[in-house]
């Protein structure tokens, strides 16, 4: 779960630093706006003050289901496993691992410094698109990182990051099918719920804050399947 999490964390780290100029297109530009709107809530220097952490969480939370499909991300990570679950299973399943990026988003993101992104393309193919980026480091390196992107209801929202060739769905689905054929699946539901109650106040805000119509579980994905 460590390797898990670390992954995710250099994923939504590297989903903050797009604040420079971008390819033309709805879904780059709907990712850039939300990116900016995460953005001017760091720089709000009402929110900077330790009493108004809390409140500064709550509101990055608000835009990063702007971001993120978590019921997208969900069903791909879960893998061959999703379809086994019942409806109930499946929300709560969303709850949880949405809980965890969603934890993991705010935590780097708060350590954004300003680093540079150079947009290489976007390609939109029906209901799914890609925006291939890289981030150029300090030193100068050059660190490719795609946006696969999904549109449901006129909304584009990242359901896969793709850092150097490895996929962020990809990583989960492996840990978790690890964890599901060796111990079963209630066994990866509990390490979820352990990782959420280590975080004080996640168990009464989780649902509330990502509650939204992208968000239902279970629900169809238009068009084709990506990889």
């Amino acid at each position: 779960m460590r390797r898990v999490i670390g992954g995710c964390a250099l994923a939504v780290l590297l989903l903050l630093w797009l604040a420079g100029g971008a390819a033309a297109g709805p879904p780059t530009d709907q990712l850039r706006a939300s990116i900016d709107a995460v953005l001017k809530i760091l720089s709000d220097p009402q929110l900077k003050t330790p009493t108004k952490a809390a409140e500064r969480r709550r509101s990055i939370r608000v835009v990063a289901n702007d971001i993120f499909d978590f019921a997208e991300i969900s069903r791909r990570s879960l893998g061959p496993h999703w379809q086994a679950r019942a409806p109930g299973e499946r929300q709560e399943f969303v709850v949880l691992f949405g809980d965890l990026l969603e934890s993991a988003y705010i935590t780097k993101i708060e350590a954004y410094s300003g680093e540079k992104i150079v947009y290489a393309s976007e390609t939109v193919d029906g209901p799914l698109a890609v925006v291939k980026t890289r981030i150029v480091t300090p030193q100068s390196a050059e660190i490719p990182v795609d946006y696969r992107m999904l549109r449901r209801e006129e909304r584009w929202r990242t359901y896969d990051v793709t850092i150097e060739g490895v996929s962020l769905v990809a990583n989960y689905r492996a840990q978790f099918n690890t964890i599901v054929s060796r111990s079963g699946y209630p066994d990866l539901v509990a390490k979820l719920r352990a990782k959420r109650d280590e975080r004080p106040g996640a168990r009464d805000v989780a649902q509330d804050e990502r509650a939204s119509p992208s968000g239902a579980a279970g629900g169809p994905t238009p068009g084709r399947q990506s990889p």
